[in-house]
């Protein structure tokens, strides 16, 4: 990080962090010299890929490469893929001294998420706030059989496994060196055809409404743990089952009108009967790219009042505080939260940031890097 930027905090959470922080550091410590000890030896090794893993690894960059300068794969059954996506998953191990070989970052020293996430977790505990990150899988390795259904065979589709090693491996690594990894992608797997409805959208880049609620039960099972938790009586919190026909970004990329818009169940969040606005009092930040604002924002969104944060708002009974762009959430969302941060007051109510973005950004972002949360 550039001079200057690592200037001691002040205030009450450099004197004192939160109680879930507290002895955390001697842990932190004794992870990093194991795995620096572990790293002196050498570069970790990418964890082992099975045949089916590779085959379709494969199969997914030859059908980026086939694609050409299109930005929608067709897939199987009215599925529709973003092209970038499938070169994320066909590139294989993106971190370490291959970063540079994969990456789309235009900087080459900004290609390793690794150390970008890692240094951003210790900018987070800096400060006295826990970090959790939420990299959401790639839709192709939770619908494998809708890419290349000729390699999927019954056996995999009755019981579907991981066939992502290099991401498992990505945040085995993070959670060595200390950093929260709330990966979802083996809960997503488990209910993709649950009868309350998919983990992903199929004309759109995003996952679904389902995927939302799945998601926050999964924080929200962590947080009601915190010792800073607490529910925030403002008026009952309810929730309600509806279904919405969507025009989704692959939908409007691939310009076909022929294809029938998707119709998707939503579970829609309301306060007073009113939808539940952000609360930049709440100690909880979700923050990231569109996977913050789908279902969330309306408009081009799709839908308010029923994405991440409102299911979040849901489980824990109280607001919650957002920050998303529409762009790549892993530099801009850390600029946009730098500039926030500025707000006399705003850091000393947050205890914890979710940091939440398409895994797909681990390559495709243009830039990682160093960022500070606050001077």
């Amino acid at each position: 990080m550039a001079s200057g930027l690592r200037a001691a905090p002040s205030g009450r959470r450099a004197a004192r962090p939160p109680r879930h922080r507290r002895g955390h550091a001697l842990g932190r410590w004794v992870g990093a010299f194991l795995v620096g000890a572990a790293l002196a030896a050498g570069p970790a090794p990418a964890a082992a890929e099975d045949g089916l893993a590779a085959a379709f690894r494969e199969r997914c960059m030859e059908l980026y490469r086939g694609a050409e300068q299109q930005r929608v794969v067709r897939g199987e059954d009215g599925w529709l893929f973003l092209r970038k996506e499938l070169r994320h998953v066909g590139v294989g191990r993106f971190w370490g001294q291959r970063a540079a070989e994969v990456s789309r970052a235009q900087n080459p020293e900004q290609a390793d998420p690794l150390e970008a996430i890692v240094d951003y977790d210790a900018e987070c505990e800096k400060w006295g706030l826990e970090l959790i990150v939420l990299p959401i899988p790639p839709k192709a390795l939770i619908y494998p059989e809708a890419v290349a259904p000729e390699l999927i065979p019954a056996k995999w589709r009755a019981d579907p496994r991981r066939l992502d090693p290099h991401h498992q491996r990505f945040y085995e690594l993070l959670r060595e060196k200390g950093v929260t990894v709330m990966d979802p992608t083996k809960v997503f797997l488990e209910k993709r055809y649950a009868e309350s409805g998919r983990m992903y959208c199929k004309q759109d880049s995003h996952f679904s409404g389902r995927a939302c609620v799945v998601a926050a039960e999964r924080l929200a099972e962590r947080i009601r743990g915190r010792s800073w938790y607490e529910t925030r009586a403002e008026g009952a919190i309810s929730a309600e089952r509806q279904r919405v026909r969507i025009n989704g970004d692959l939908r409007r990329a691939l310009g076909d009108e022929s294809l029938p818009k998707e119709i998707l169940p939503l579970r829609k969040v309301r306060r007073h009967g009113l939808p539940i606005k952000p609360d930049r009092d709440s100690p909880v930040l979700l923050m990231g790219d569109s996977h913050t604002l789908v279902f969330h924002d309306g408009g081009d969104m799709h839908a308010k009042a029923c994405g991440l944060a409102d299911q979040l708002a849901y489980e824990l009974e109280m607001g919650i505080d957002v920050l998303g762009v529409r762009g790549s959430g892993a530099r801009p969302a850390r600029i946009a939260l730098y500039r926030r941060a500025r707000e006399a007051g705003y850091l000393e109510k947050k205890e914890l940031i979710i940091w939440c973005f398409s895994a797909r950004e681990l390559t495709e972002a243009g830039g990682w890097g160093s960022v500070p949360l606050k001077r």
